[in-house]
């Protein structure tokens, strides 16, 4: 298992520096008009400057922007991230290479509950939130 945890930091790497390079991706005429979003939409027009990739605007989504295959979805800590809703889907995650989400659903009480468990068997929490400061109950 050596050989992953290797090739796992080396790409982590490799993304970070890809993503640093990328470049924004943004609506179009976002720059000009206050009520667009800044996010992505795909341009749909007839005559999206955008669309027919004319020089001079802003570049389009392309599937040569992706990350490297072996680690897409995979956290920034290097951790697979895995969500869970309660104890036992505690039980089948791995801390060598994954790591646990709580559900946003889930309250304070079950939350500290998952903590603990998760502490007891040695499984990082990606979203892990100070609930010993907040009262339960």
């Amino acid at each position: 298992m050596k050989w992953w945890s290797k090739t796992v930091k080396r790409y982590l790497k490799l993304r970070k520096k890809l993503n640093s390079k990328r470049p924004k991706f943004i609506v179009m005429d976002s720059w000009r008009l206050k009520r667009l979003p800044e996010g992505w939409r795909r341009p749909r027009g007839n005559e999206n400057k955008i669309r027919i990739c004319k020089k001079g605007y802003p570049v389009r989504v392309k599937v040569g922007y992706r990350g490297p295959k072996i680690i897409r979805g995979y956290h920034p800590s290097g951790f697979k991230p895995i969500v869970v809703h309660n104890e036992k889907e505690l039980l089948k995650i791995n801390p060598k290479n994954e790591a646990a989400i709580i559900a946003h659903s889930l309250g304070l009480r079950k939350r500290s509950v998952i903590r603990s468990k998760a502490k007891e068997l040695g499984i990082k929490i990606l979203n892990l939130v100070n609930t010993e400061s907040s009262k339960v109950g």
